[in-house]
């Protein structure tokens, strides 16, 4: 009996892996058709196929070992990570044999394209796939969810939102555990004041395959323990949120890297988008704002126009006749139908976020990051405590951030406070890279923009 239950607890995880391993494959092979064009005629043949075939399955293997097959539990920065190292390893390997191998001179770069065309490839690849298995029922394991605080039915929606993370919440009374019945949850998750269960710990332990002592969710600030780093995990603090001048330095190479470029080929669309601007509401296209920078410093945030030049009149007479909306106002500091705004154009700019586009010239000067915390307004930031503006002022503000990629305008001023916290202690450029690459799928959605 115990070994069918472990049997079927054990399938969805292989036939789960069993798909993300065909993703990647698949990832690769259209990696090595669109390479195929480009290739010089001396590496096109058997020689070259094998040599992308090997490439392809060693990084497969260094994904498995590194614990991304299935990948549960792990944040996707953590994913990214591991994935890039894996394909390094692989480029490097594949270097050495081109020393050794001098007809295979022109190998390395070909190879070193193809892995970057599969790490790029494969995270579109993983979502269908990640997909597809959750509405097959495969994806994630089944989890009892016990927290301190009255935590537990917040912690049960995170996860059920946030389904990716491979946590399937049960809620559960630490009471009925001698009831659970066996091939029942196999993962028991305990945030909060843990204190009172750890005379429970080893029953749990003899229940349950794997208990996890929860850390900060990105969306949910949890009390939890600190158990040994196992790399990456969700019941892990991943940084203590220190900044380095080396960090630092990457971090301003990778800024004017990005931003440069980005400037000169997003001009033309804010010419065009000036003008629309000014032929329904004549006046000045671009809009300074003051807002509060690293350290408490003032930065002139640059945008595109996108509301009527005597919008604050119009907000003021709106809260006088409409209560409801000064809530929503107080809530967000954002209202969903808006009468402020230009119409038509003014609703695209936002919702696309082409309006933030100049302030890539407050990146270049410095004043701004890439990826950080949003510049808010005065009136925005007095309504959070002063101990989290403090940790605010710590780091460079950003053009994008961590609640701009997960909930963008829907979230509220408690949760904003959460997600940008989450960011600040779990600071790292891969935790950068990921929101970057996260950013563009989140502005097509347009999701809780307006």
């Amino acid at each position: 009996m115990n070994t069918s239950a472990a049997l079927r607890r054990r399938f969805p995880r292989l036939a789960t892996s069993s798909f993300l391993v065909a993703g990647d494959i698949a990832s690769y092979l259209i990696a090595y058709f669109v390479l195929l064009s480009f290739l010089p005629g001396s590496l096109e043949g058997t020689i070259a196929e094998r040599a992308f075939t090997i490439a392809a399955l060693s990084a497969i293997v260094l994904y498995a070992s590194a614990g991304l097959y299935p990948g549960y539990r792990l944040h996707g920065h953590e994913h990214l990570r591991r994935r890039t190292i894996a394909a390094v390893k692989v480029a490097v390997l594949t270097a050495f044999g081109a020393i050794i191998l001098p007809e295979a001179e022109r190998l390395p770069l070909a190879m070193i394209v193809f892995l970057g065309l599969g790490l790029i490839i494969q995270p579109l690849v993983h979502w269908l796939a990640r997909g597809l298995c959750f509405r097959l029922g495969m994806w994630g394991e089944r989890a009892v969810v016990i927290g301190g605080r009255n935590l537990t039915p917040a912690l049960v929606a995170h996860f059920t939102d946030h389904w990716q993370s491979g946590i399937r919440p049960e809620p559960f009374s630490p009471d009925t555990l001698e009831a659970l019945p066996d091939g029942g949850p196999s993962i028991a998750v305990i945030a909060g004041d843990a204190g009172s269960l750890v005379p429970d710990l080893a029953a749990m332990r003899r229940k349950f395959t794997e208990v996890i002592l929860l850390c900060d969710t990105p969306s949910l600030k949890v009390s939890g323990l600190r158990p040994a780093d196992v790399g990456g995990e969700i019941g892990i603090r991943l940084t203590t949120g220190g900044s380095s001048v080396n960090s630092d330095l990457v971090r301003r190479i990778f800024d004017l890297a990005i931003a440069i470029p980005a400037a000169i080929v997003v001009t033309p669309f804010i010419g065009i988008a000036a003008a629309a601007i000014y032929a329904i509401d004549p006046g000045p296209v671009f809009f300074r704002h003051t807002r509060e920078g690293r350290f408490g410093k003032p930065v002139h945030v640059l945008k595109l126009r996108t509301m009527y030049q005597d919008a604050e009149q119009r907000l003021e007479a709106l809260f006088r006749d409409n209560p409801a909306m000064r809530a929503e106002w107080l809530s967000h500091f954002k209202l969903k139908d808006d009468p402020r705004i230009l119409p038509v154009i003014g609703h695209m700019l936002r919702s696309s976020s082409i309006d933030e586009l100049p302030q890539l010239a407050n990146i270049i000067a410095g004043q701004m990051a890439i990826v950080g915390p949003r510049p808010f307004p005065e009136y925005h930031l007095s309504a959070m405590d002063s101990e989290f503006r403090d940790k605010r002022r710590s780091v460079t503000p950003g053009l994008t951030g961590l609640w701009q990629i997960s909930e963008r305008s829907d979230a509220d001023i408690e949760l904003q406070q959460q997600l940008d916290g989450f960011y600040i202690d779990n600071r790292s450029l891969w935790f950068d890279w990921h929101i970057l690459l996260s950013t563009i799928p989140a502005v097509l959605k347009g999701k809780g923009a307006c």
